[in-house]
């Protein structure tokens, strides 16, 4: 993972050019696939954003942020743009960041009409909760108010469809009112971006302008007037968020660095990493070690060895194994065990590609290996047992 990266998409290319106009130094990196992104710089951060288009629709949406996401391994993913209303206390201009996505065409239809079975993605709690925060330390969600009125963000559900809403009375509406009538907001996209971070194991955050009303008014004289101001807000307070997504993941990272770890810790089921945990209160342990290093203890022979890429494959598919065993015996929980064997396969695959002359698929093991780490936190006796594979893969974080 990148984690001085976020990967913003936008369907429009009004909504792309709102985003790329708060970068700094964009330049053009182009996917094997040939779709082609800008990378560039939130001014005065560290934070990097890879700018996407994906054009109108959930399918290329899911699409395109899947592409992005294997190929840049990002932080995260905002999905940025307008959106029409669904609540009349929202006002034109304001931001909507989803707290859940639907995808409201899914049903079934029987005799007695369409039964919804919809698809519901929610948002990541970390990620709300900061953009939750940015909203109460600010006044402004963008730049010109709307009639006098400063930008409010709201945070509710966004029901994503397959057709552009524009009506009070079709059946699409009455539909929309009477199985999702607590949506903030609908458009076209979030449930495929959602969908692709769900799959990725990434967090996704959905923020949109709302230009129109979506109840028979919206037309082209107007949309050409609120489109670039409701893209304007969502754009400022998207990339707000993006610098302030880094700004933490710098802080967690070198929190970690700097936190005196034991690197040898006895596995607490008794299969043995390697280390040894001292569970008495107040109490001393002693053990043999080959190098004491401030409060860092190695154990000779304690971790596994890898100098070549051959060798980093092995130690993954044991390490594998290990994972298997402690979800098997209860102590490594479902969605952590499904979460961390996808970082572990992004690490394999990365190593699988790498020569002596490819170093760059050996940074992506190693960035996915940190993630996996910080997964396995709370699981020190796996915890452990990585830093040896992050330090053969060429990072000695």
């Amino acid at each position: 993972m990148s984690n001085d990266l976020v990967v913003i998409l936008t369907a429009l290319n009004l909504e792309y050019e709102a985003v790329h106009r708060k970068l700094a130094d964009p330049q053009v990196t182009v996917h094997k696939s040939g779709t082609r992104f800008e990378v560039g710089t939130v001014p005065g951060t560290s934070c990097r954003v890879a700018l996407g288009l994906t054009s109108k629709g959930n399918h290329s949406a899911a699409v395109l942020a899947e592409r992005a996401i294997e190929h840049f391994s990002p932080a995260a993913v905002l999905f940025v743009g307008v959106a029409g209303r669904m609540r009349s206390s929202i006002a034109l201009g304001d931001v909507v960041m989803a707290t859940f996505v639907y995808a409201y065409h899914g049903a079934t239809s029987e005799d007695d009409g369409l039964k919804a079975r919809p698809r519901v993605w929610e948002a990541p709690h970390p990620i709300i909760q900061l953009g939750q925060h940015l909203a109460r330390m600010t006044d402004r969600a963008g730049h010109a108010p709307e009639n006098g009125k400063v930008p409010q963000v709201h945070f509710g559900p966004i029901a994503a469809g397959e057709v552009l809403q524009n009506s009070r009375n079709s059946a699409e509406a009455v539909w929309l009112r009477q199985h999702y009538n607590d949506a903030f907001a609908i458009d076209m996209e979030a449930a495929g971006v959602s969908q692709a971070g769900h799959l990725s194991g990434l967090p996704v955050g959905v923020i949109r302008g709302i230009s129109d009303r979506a109840d028979g008014t919206k037309n082209g004289a107007e949309d050409r007037e609120r489109q670039p101001r409701a893209a304007a807000n969502a754009a400022a307070f998207a990339v707000r968020l993006a610098a302030e997504l880094i700004k933490e993941a710098e802080l967690a990272e070198k929190a970690e660095e700097e936190e005196p770890t034991v690197m040898a810790q006895k596995d607490r089921t008794g299969r043995g990493s390697g280390s040894v945990v001292n569970t008495a209160f107040s109490s001393t342990v002693g053990i043999m070690a080959g190098e004491v290093t401030g409060s860092t203890v190695h154990v000779s022979g304690a971790a596994p060895k890898a100098s070549t890429p051959t060798e980093l494959v092995a130690e993954l598919d044991r390490f594998r194994e290990h994972l298997t065993r402690h979800h098997a015996d209860g102590t490594l929980d479902t969605d952590i065990y499904h979460e961390a064997q996808t970082e572990l396969s992004i690490a394999r695959r990365a190593a699988e590609k790498c020569t002596t002359n490819a170093p760059a698929p050996l940074k992506k093991a190693a960035m996915a290996l940190k993630k996996l780490r910080g997964l396995l936190i709370d699981h020190p006796e796996l915890a452990a047992g990585l830093a040896s594979l992050i330090a053969a893969a060429g990072d000695p974080a």
